[in-house]
C-alpha cells in the first residue's frame, strides 16, 4: 500500500498547479493538509477532505458551507484511491462552478503520481529481495541451506538448473584497484541499474565495492562440448552488453569473468569462488585482458588452493632450484615458453628467437638443476604445476 508522504504531496501540488490556475491542497487519509499552494494551510485539518474521505466521493464546498466547516474554503475535494485503497484526498480552492472542470484532471494526475511511486517502491523492494537472494546464494555455506530452494522458487529460479556466476569489475586503467572504493561502488551500481533496465529478469548483487555478481540460470546442453560452447556464447553476449553500458557510463572499462557452471543449491557459491580465482589468475597473466573464464584457466584455478603447507612448498621446489642459478630467469622463461608451445621444440625456439641446439642445452640444464626428466610424464607434470604456481605465472 502506498503511503501519501509530504514529499509526494508536494510533488502533486507542484505538478498540478503548473497546469491549472487554482490553488491545490493534498491531504492524507486523516484529512490533514500535507502540501498546498498556500503554505500557511499546511498542517491544518480539512473538514471538506474528511467528508470526501468518509463518502469516498467528490465533495463540493460553496461559500456558505465553508463557513460551517473547519479548515475549509470554497472548492472541490476528491478522494485519492490507489490499488483499491483510499490513501488521501486532493482539493482545489475556488468557486465549485469554476474549479469543477479541473477536478477530475487533478485527481487523475495525483493518482498517477502515487501509482508510479508505488510501482517504483515495489520494484525497489523486489530488487533488494533478489539481490539478497544472490548474496546468500554465493555464500560458502549455501549448499547446506534448504531455505534457498524455497526462496528461489518464489523468484522463479529453479536451482536444479545450471548456474554460472559472472564477476564484473570496473577498472580505470589496469586493475580494479585503480578506482577508490566509493567511486568503484557508485559506478558498479549505475551499471547494475542500466543492466537491469535492459534485462529486468537479471539476478545481480554488489558483493563489494569492486565486485558485481551476475547469476545466470539456464537449461544445460546435453553434450559437454556443446555446453562449454554455449557458455562461451553467453559470456560473449553479456560482455558485449556490459561493454556498451560501460562506454555510456564513461571513465571505466569492464572486466567480466565467468565461473564454473553447475547445478544445485551450492553451485552458485562454487561458481563465484572459481570466478574470483579465474579473475585473479587472469589479471596476473594478462593485465590488459577484459575477459577471463574458468574454462580457459581450469587447471591453475583448481591448483590455486595449494598456496600453503609443505605440499605447496614441494610443488614450488623445482622453480626454487632454478632460481638459485644466475641464469635462472632465462631458464624459467624457456620452461614457460616450452609449456605454452605445447612442448614443441621448433615452436619454442622460434618464440624465443634461439637455435634449436641452444634450446636443447637449456632444457638439459633444467633437468640437471631440478633432478627431473622431461621425458617422464610425472616429472613433466610436476614442472608444469610448479610453473603454474609461480607468483608471476
Amino acid at each position: 500500500m502506498i503511503e501519501l508522504s509530504t514529499h509526494l504531496a508536494q510533488d502533486i501540488v507542484a505538478r498540478t498547479m503548473r497546469i491549472i490556475p487554482f490553488n491545490v491542497n493534498v491531504m492524507d487519509a486523516h484529512g490533514v493538509i500535507l502540501a498546498s499552494g498556500d503554505a500557511a494551510r499546511v498542517g491544518e485539518l480539512h473538514d471538506g477532505a474528511l467528508l470526501a474521505l468518509a463518502k469516498r466521493a467528490t465533495v463540493e464546498v460553496d461559500a456558505a458551507s465553508s463557513r460551517l466547516m473547519h479548515g475549509a474554503k470554497p472548492g472541490i475535494n476528491l478522494p485519492l484511491v490507489v490499488g483499491g485503497r483510499l490513501c488521501g484526498a486532493v482539493g482545489l480552492s475556488g468557486e465549485p462552478a469554476a474549479v469543477r472542470q479541473f477536478g477530475e484532471l487533478v485527481r487523475l494526475t495525483a493518482e498517477m503520481i502515487l501509482e508510479q511511486a508505488s510501482l517504483a517502491g515495489e520494484l525497489q523492494r523486489d530488487s533488494r529481495y533478489r539481490e539478497a537472494f544472490v548474496l546468500n546464494l554465493i555464500r560458502p555455506d549455501a549448499g547446506g541451506r534448504p531455505d534457498l530452494e524455497a526462496w528461489g522458487r518464489r523468484l522463479g529460479v529453479d536451482l536444479r538448473r545450471m548456474q554460472a556466476v559472472f564477476l564484473l569489475e570496473l577498472t580505470a586503467s589496469g586493475t580494479s584497484a585503480d578506482l577508490a572504493d566509493d567511486e568503484a561502488l557508485a559506478r558498479l551500481q549505475r551499471l547494475q541499474l542500466a543492466l537491469l533496465a535492459r534485462r529486468p529478469a537479471l539476478l545481480s548483487a554488489t558483493a563489494g565495492p569492486h565486485e558485481l555478481v551476475i547469476l545466470d540460470v539456464f537449461e544445460p546442453d546435453a553434450r559437454e562440448t556443446d555446453r562449454i560452447k554455449a557458455l562461451a556464447r553467453r559470456h560473449e553476449t553479456l560482455a558485449a552488453q556490459v561493454d556498451a553500458l560501460a562506454d555510456e557510463l564513461a571513465g571505466a572499462a569492464a572486466i567480466l569473468t565467468m565461473g564454473l557452471a553447475s547445478s544445485g543449491s551450492g553451485a552458485a557459491a562454487v561458481s563465484y569462488q572459481s570466478a574470483q580465482a579465474a579473475a585473479r589468475i587472469g589479471r596476473s597473466r594478462d593485465p590488459e585482458a577484459r575477459r577471463h573464464s574458468y574454462y580457459g584457466l581450469a587447471l591453475p584455478v583448481l591448483l590455486s588452493g595449494l598456496d600453503a603447507g609443505w605440499q605447496a612448498a614441494e610443488l614450488r621446489r623445482p622453480l626454487a632450484l632454478l632460481g638459485r642459478e644466475r641464469s635462472g630467469a632465462g631458464l624459467l622463461l624457456t620452461l614457460q615458453t616450452w609449456f605454452a608451445c605445447n612442448e614443441s621444440a621448433a615452436a619454442t625456439a622460434a618464440a624465443l628467437g634461439i637455435h634449436r641446439n641452444t634450446l636443447d642445452y637449456r632444457l638439459r640444464r633444467i633437468e640437471d638443476l631440478t633432478g627431473l626428466v622431461l621425458a617422464r610424464s610425472e616429472d613433466r607434470l610436476l614442472l608444469y604445476v610448479s610453473v603454474l604456481l609461480a607468483p608471476h605465472a
